[in-house]
């Protein structure tokens, strides 16, 4: 008999939720960076493992949110937790350690509370699964567990390194045998039920991000305006990246266009590997000052616009 399921992967940001997803999916399907919120959107990796499909969503970091995007991305979360068979927390078990200390552990351990008391309220199941593990002394991940266990009932716990792969089979065991049972959701061969035009717009963000500093990455968003398909069999790509004000893009741009020259090159290198074929792409950089709140933006992203 085989199973299908939707498997939920939430949490704090930077918890490594994108890592989890790509290392489990055994394609890169998420973009990963070391800045926070880097996912904005729901993306769902496919995997086979022990005759289960599995359908897994990376959903944006849950946290204390501030401004209209923030709000969508939170509210995107919430809904992927909503519709899956299983959810998953993930911790970051780093970030979590020192939360007597204050700052950046401290703001953690504020978003996991956040996060469980979501999960009550929901009156929702979850498996823990503590990350980042090969950076923590086993004792120190012992407390963490039981601090964890004292705020909520977990169905299983789980010690893994996403970035490593330890402890994953066996969360990806786990899983395949609580997926429901019946047939697979989607052709065994896909990985990924994104947009190849999202995608394409989420490896040049991602580059963006890597690449530039502050809070510039959450100013910006990138759209594939056309994907015209060749008779050669590659593809024209022309993406705009818009930013909020004159000097974002100007900073987007860099010194006689060296910047957005390097991020292209990048992300078409990744966007060949990734689609297996040639690709033409071209980058534009537009201000529109109030991206932000504008609902058409929310939609290319597969976000609601909130009220």
């Amino acid at each position: 008999m085989t199973r299908a399921g939707f498997v939920a992967i939430i949490g704090a940001p930077n918890a490594g939720k994108s890592t989890l997803t790509n290392r489990l999916v055994g394609a890169k399907v998420s973009i990963v960076t070391h800045k926070v919120q880097t996912t904005r959107t729901r993306v769902r990796g496919l995997a086979v493992h022990n005759n289960a499909q599995l359908v897994f969503v990376d959903t944006p970091g849950i946290f204390a949110p501030k401004r209209r995007l923030d709000r969508a991305m939170v509210e995107a979360a919430w809904g992927g937790a909503g519709d899956a068979d299983v959810i998953v927390l993930l911790v970051d078990a780093a970030a979590y350690r020192d939360k007597e200390k204050g700052g950046q552990a401290s703001r953690s351990a504020e978003d996991v509370a956040r996060i469980i008391k979501g999960l009550k309220e929901g009156g929702r199941k979850a498996v823990l699964a503590l990350n980042k593990i090969d950076l923590i002394k086993p004792e120190t991940l012992l407390r963490i567990v039981e601090d964890l266990n004292g705020q909520f009932s977990f169905e299983e716990v789980f010690m893994i390194s996403a970035e490593k792969g330890s402890g994953v089979k066996d969360l990806a065991d786990y899983l395949s045998a609580h997926v429901p049972e019946g047939p697979w959701l989607y052709p065994e061969d896909q990985i990924a039920d994104v947009s190849m035009r999202l995608l394409a717009a989420e490896i040049t963000r991602e580059k963006l991000t890597l690449r530039l500093h502050d809070e510039l990455p959450y100013a910006l968003t990138v759209e594939t305006e056309t994907w015209k398909e060749l008779k050669d069999g590659s593809v024209r790509i022309e993406q705009v990246v818009y930013v909020q004000r004159k000097g974002q893009k100007a900073l987007v741009l860099g010194k006689n266009g060296k910047t957005i020259k390097e991020v292209g090159s990048e992300a078409r290198k990744e966007m060949m590997d990734s689609f297996g074929r040639k690709v033409h792409l071209f980058l534009f950089v537009k201000v529109r000052e109030n991206w932000g709140d504008d609902p058409e933006r929310y939609r290319e992203l597969g976000l609601e616009f909130p009220s």
